[in-house]
């Protein structure tokens, strides 16, 4: 039972009744997303809840838009690039919905792209992260809320602050997501004087760095300045405190990345100090949109909202706000209101740029606090980094 039907069945129903045939017809979504098969599912769960809570927020616990319920679909796409054009061409088709949101897995998400084409509907992106979800083979029916490997890697380059006494080596899982954010820093790196001295990577699920860390220990530990390991891994496996462990700071060598969810944040523990940068963390924002999303996650959940539950409800705000505002409810209508849209989200207002339909965002610059009392390292706000200081790179010109 989803967050919607447990407290808002009741009053979807009695809005039926009371309009009887004069009722308006639901707007149907489908969320596909991997609910099963892979440790990514924590993503998904946290991004469905999101969305659900940013329903709830942006129609005042109607759950209806403009008088039209809102009817959630769930999709499991089991991390399986053709699950996933399946589930969502049966949306399109069988459920007829309006639109969909999702994937978790950008490897997925990427072979869901030609789906949204083919049945001219749109497909929102959150929360994949991938550049090239946004990039040449992506189409005008792409909208994505979530944020991009260059936002990732743009305000990492700056929160390690590279000049031409850095050395850096790259560790990233071996798909779309590490791939497209190794490409990124180094594109963000580009014009600092520092230098990337190795590149590693490793297939998804990886338990044992050893090797890869050997290397990465051997072409940084002559280097004659200020010598980084740059982890980019959104999995399991603990990397960083596997680095850790061979004592990095034999050869002088720090480590860095980027932020990541509650539950692996306790593994940060082992380097206070590190700065880094992350898209989200429940303290680091304060707004209206931001205070209810915090206390209304606390109470019924017993715990703050997580990394991706933020992304969830700023997709869903996005959703509310274009289905308001466009002049006709069907694709062509909700495109032309949503490029270029701005709306408020729990980071702050997005914008999707008109060009490539990515959302430009916030990002935080952090560094790490431990405290005892606390289950898991804190990444406490050095800054918040704004969209206008990060050069994000269009992936596809939608206007030509």
């Amino acid at each position: 039972m989803t967050i919607l039907s447990r407290f808002f069945g009741p009053l979807v129903l009695g809005v039926a009744v009371a309009t009887g045939a004069h009722a308006a017809d639901p707007i149907k979504i489908a969320l596909v997303h991997g609910l099963s098969g892979s440790t990514f599912e924590a993503f998904s769960k946290q991004s469905e809840t999101g969305f659900e809570l940013g329903l709830e927020y942006a129609t005042n616990g109607t759950n209806a838009i403009n008088g039209h319920p809102i009817e959630i679909i769930h999709k499991d796409t089991q991390f399986k690039p053709d699950v996933g054009r399946a589930v969502l061409a049966e949306a399109y088709g069988d459920d007829d919905v309006l639109l969909a949101v999702g994937a978790t897995s950008s490897g997925v998400t990427a072979a869901m792209l030609p789906v949204a084409e083919e049945y001219e509907k749109l497909l929102i992106v959150e929360p994949a992260v991938a550049d090239s979800l946004t990039g040449p083979d992506s189409n005008r029916y792409i909208f994505k809320t979530s944020r991009n490997s260059s936002m990732d890697m743009q305000a990492q380059a700056l929160a390690l602050q590279p000049d031409e006494n850095l050395y850096v080596a790259t560790l990233a899982e071996d798909y779309a997501f590490g791939r497209d954010g190794i490409i990124a820093f180094k594109t963000a790196l580009e014009g600092s004087g520092a230098t990337v001295v190795g590149e590693e990577y490793v297939p998804q699920g990886t338990t044992d760095f050893t090797a890869a860390t050997e290397r990465m220990f051997n072409a940084l530990k002559d280097q004659p300045g200020r010598k980084v390991i740059l982890v980019y891994v959104a999995g399991g496996g603990d990397p960083m405190g596997k680095i850790q462990a061979m004592e990095p700071e034999r050869y002088g060598i720090e480590l860095s990345t980027t932020g990541n969810i509650l539950s692996v944040l306790p593994t940060y523990k082992r380097v206070p100090g590190m700065e880094g940068a992350v898209y989200y963390y429940y303290e680091s924002y304060d707004n209206p949109i931001n205070d209810w999303l915090v206390k209304t996650h606390e109470e019924r959940f017993g715990t703050p909202p997580d990394f991706f539950t933020a992304g969830g409800m700023s997709a869903a705000l996005a959703v509310v706000k274009a289905i308001e505002t466009a002049e006709t409810l069907d694709t062509d209508g909700l495109i032309e209101a949503m490029e270029g849209m701005s709306w408020d989200t729990p980071k702050g207002e997005m914008k999707f740029r008109p060009e490539d339909h990515q959302a430009m965002q916030s990002m935080v610059h952090f560094k790490i606090r431990v405290d005892p009392d606390v289950d898991w390292a804190i990444p406490e706000l050095v800054r918040i980094i704004e969209p206008g200081e990060m050069t994000i790179p269009v992936g596809r010109n939608n206007q030509e």
